[in-house]
């Protein structure tokens, strides 16, 4: 078995002023690493996004990343209210963010459209009422 490093981060749900710090801890060690600049990048974007979905829709979660010399793999499992419509969900654009969040500059419904575009595979599993793990690989 290929050797793995293997973060976990704890998402606070609402809480805007911590937001992105996983994202940029993950995006840190990669280049510390030495990975491709393209590919810190794909990894930075998508799970900035699904970092920011869980904490504009979710109550909160965890995002576990599993780098790999061949993959980056992650994880974002939630316990929010589940995406009713995955692929009205998945339109450029479309939004449920509260007016609240969109005045803070967020929600502006690029977030699951982002995070397929900058991965190379993206898997989405949802159950309302219970929440929704998107799995995200970027080969390297």
């Amino acid at each position: 078995m290929e050797d793995a490093i293997r973060l976990t981060y704890q998402i606070s749900p609402d809480d805007f002023t911590r937001a992105g710090e996983a994202s940029s801890d993950v995006k840190k060690k990669l280049k510390q690493m030495g990975v491709s600049p393209e590919a810190v990048r794909k990894v930075s974007i998508a799970m900035y996004e699904g970092e920011i979905n869980m904490v504009i829709h979710a109550k909160g979660g965890e995002i576990r990343v599993e780098i790999t010399p061949k993959r980056i793999l992650m994880v974002l499992d939630d316990v929010g209210p589940g995406i009713p419509d995955v692929e009205l969900a998945m339109k450029d654009g479309y939004s449920t963010a509260p007016d609240e969040v969109r005045s803070l500059g967020f929600g502006a419904g690029m977030g699951l459209p982002n995070m397929k575009k900058y991965t190379d595979r993206m898997e989405i599993e949802t159950k309302l009422g219970v929440g929704t793990k998107i799995t995200m690989v970027v080969d390297i």
